[in-house]
């Protein structure tokens, strides 16, 4: 791989582990002290989601917490030392990367009347998820077109 395919790598796993730091204080830190993430701004509050929402946000947060985080770190670290389960549990932690910010943004879109979320939050969603999905689907074209590198 030539310098310009080790910045990529580079990128990705930079990207990757951003990622799993905000979803390790976002979601799994959520699952401890859910009133501080929201203190924090990285949960909603019952006023603006309902019990019910608070509800599905844990979901996510413990399916977060047992799947997603431990493929982002299982592939940063098997990226890093090139190897095929590197590749394959990436590759499955970029597709969830592209899903859950549509999964999101839509239940905002569809409950916009039924939710009190701030206009802040509106913006900064509708900025940050599309963002993360981008990041899931350039990561998964990169990892496809480099996969010789990984699979041997």
């Amino acid at each position: 791989m030539g310098r310009r395919g080790d910045l990529k790598l580079s990128i990705l796993v930079i990207l990757s582990i951003v990622l799993t730091l905000f979803l390790l204080v976002g979601q799994a830190f959520s699952l401890i002290n859910y009133d501080f993430i929201v203190s924090l701004g990285l949960q909603e509050s019952i006023d603006e989601v309902t019990a019910v929402g608070i509800a599905w946000l844990k979901a996510f947060a413990l399916g977060d917490t047992l799947v997603y985080i431990p493929l982002l770190i299982m592939g940063i670290i098997g990226l890093l030392r090139r190897k095929k389960w590197g590749f394959y549990a990436m590759m499955s932690s970029l597709a969830i990367s592209t899903y859950w910010p549509v999964v999101n943004l839509s239940a905002i879109y569809f409950g916009r009347n039924d939710m009190a979320l701030d206009a802040d939050k509106y913006v900064s969603f509708s900025i940050i998820l599309p963002l993360i999905s981008l990041y899931g689907f350039w990561g998964i074209w990169y990892l496809y077109k480099n996969q010789n590198i990984f699979i041997k």
